[in-house]
């Protein structure tokens, strides 16, 4: 069932506001597959006279006709010759477009691969352009999408006007998406399937979560059973080294010397692969609150996409009792027991995520990290949420982050929180604002300073509603 159009009003705000420009513009939009980009396109050219173009394989003589095609929709008998290169093809078209009209051209890539030149005859017509016409290039290889454009070397570089990368949709829209009523049922979908709109409207079709989870991903021939080696595919020379290297963070490898040890490498080799994985958002790099990014070596990794945490954990390890078809006996013995990890540490991230959105009596915070480190009496701690107030910098949020928990334990835990931050360096001289997130609260009202999934929801959707 297809998903009503949501969010992305900014990124359509500066497409249209591009597209409607007097003089001929270039607008280039890349993200990964499945994530809308496709769907964003379509929105922002309703109502203008315009050309959509999905690019595929095929060789270039096919797609030339098939672009032809196409445009003869808006420029009947355009497609009555033959083309004999692409740029006798975009002269004509500049010439007897319409003012004003659109040449969208999806999974540019693919006509990259089969016209190397492409990108030279691009330039030349956004260059010296006949009439006002405006070129959309649209593209899911995101590396070779930052090759085409923002490459200093790339001939179309310094060309556009708006370069937009499309990213997943934030946790709050999956609610309104699938319709779900509850709080905490949006944080479990959302750990199954994060915020690729495609992946929501596949699971739309499905009965219940549970449901969806073994169709489209356990389940051999279920569609997004394979999703990973698509998506690296796209963005990877080397796949074999970057599924190594995801399924080894999957795993809980979060440090380079980790993964290199376990890859029988120096760590060295790997240090440009996995910024390649983090450039492209399928890994992210963490470090403790505080630390500078360029000079700490404190760095962890993990599998940056809620989708892609959830198959390296229950469908790469698995994989061959999978293709033997022991689906339920995978569900009963591994996802059982795994699962509450799981979501338990997205509902951390979500946590962590949340804080610039909280409405607290306190004020409002910055962005969040979380710590972990010896305490000045050498105890080796971790604290799930910290965060600095926006008005104060001599305030800081703190915050324990638990999936269940009930009433009467909310004193302890507090007090507990309280005693570990005391003991981190960080915490000297700041007055310290206390918050326990809980999933599934039990046995009794919440007290004060506890957040559920409920409210952590109604704040962040207050927060981003226009």
């Amino acid at each position: 069932m297809k998903l009503a159009f949501i969010n992305r009003s900014l990124e359509l705000a500066r497409l249209r506001r591009a597209l409607h420009a007097r003089e001929s513009t270039l607008v280039c939009v890349y993200g990964r597959r499945r994530i809308g980009k496709s769907r964003l396109v379509e929105e922002a050219l309703a109502g203008l006279p315009a050309v959509y173009f999905l690019a595929d394989e095929r060789d270039e003589r096919l797609q030339r006709r098939a672009l032809a095609i196409e445009v003869a929709r808006l420029l009947p008998g355009f497609a009555a010759v033959e083309y004999p290169d692409w740029d006798v093809l975009f002269s004509r078209w500049q010439k007897e477009a319409p003012v004003g009209a659109v040449l969208a051209l999806d999974e540019l890539p693919y006509l990259v691969a089969a016209c190397r030149a492409l990108p030279s005859l691009l330039q030349r017509r956004v260059d010296r352009p006949e009439g006002t016409t405006h070129w959309l290039l649209c593209g899911s290889s995101q590396r070779m999408m930052h090759g085409l454009v923002l490459d200093a070397a790339a001939p179309l570089y310094g060309r556009a006007r708006e370069v937009l990368r499309i990213e997943p949709l934030a946790y709050p829209y999956i609610a309104q998406a699938l319709g779900l009523r509850r709080a905490e049922l949006a944080v479990e979908a959302f750990a199954t399937w994060g915020g690729v709109p495609r992946y929501w409207e596949l699971a739309r079709d499905h009965d219940s979560l549970a449901a969806a989870q073994r169709d489209l991903v356990l389940d051999p021939m279920g569609v997004l059973h394979r999703e990973p080696d698509r998506l690296l595919l796209d963005e990877v020379r080397e796949t074999m080294q970057a599924h190594s290297m995801m399924a080894l963070v999957g795993q809980g490898c979060q440090r380079l010397s980790e993964i290199a040890a376990r890859l029988g490498r120096p760590a060295t080799s790997l240090t440009r692969p996995i910024a390649l994985l983090a450039d492209i958002g399928l890994v992210r790099r963490e470090l403790p609150f505080g630390e500078h990014p360029r000079r700490s070596k404190r760095s962890r990794y993990v599998v940056a996409d809620p989708f892609l945490r959830f198959w390296y954990r229950f469908v790469d390890p698995n994989r061959s009792l999978l293709e033997a078809g022991h689906v339920e006996a995978v569900i009963k013995k591994h996802f059982a027991a795994g699962w509450p990890h799981h979501l338990a540490q997205i509902w951390e991230e979500l946590a962590r995520a949340s804080v610039p959105h909280l409405h607290l009596e306190e004020g409002t915070f910055g962005p969040a990290s979380r710590w972990w480190g010896r305490t000045i009496d050498g105890a080796s701690v971790e604290v799930d949420v910290v965060a600095e107030s926006q008005a104060d910098h001599r305030r800081l949020l703190v915050g324990e982050v638990k999936l269940s928990c009930t009433a009467a334990e909310v004193p302890r835990i507090l007090r507990d929180l309280e005693s570990k931050a005391r003991r981190c360096a960080w915490s000297a001289g700041k007055d310290l604002v206390l918050r326990l997130w809980v999933l599934r609260p039990r046995a009794g009202a919440l007290p004060p300073r506890v957040i559920d999934a409920r409210a952590m929801l109604a704040d962040w959707r207050a927060a981003l509603a226009p």
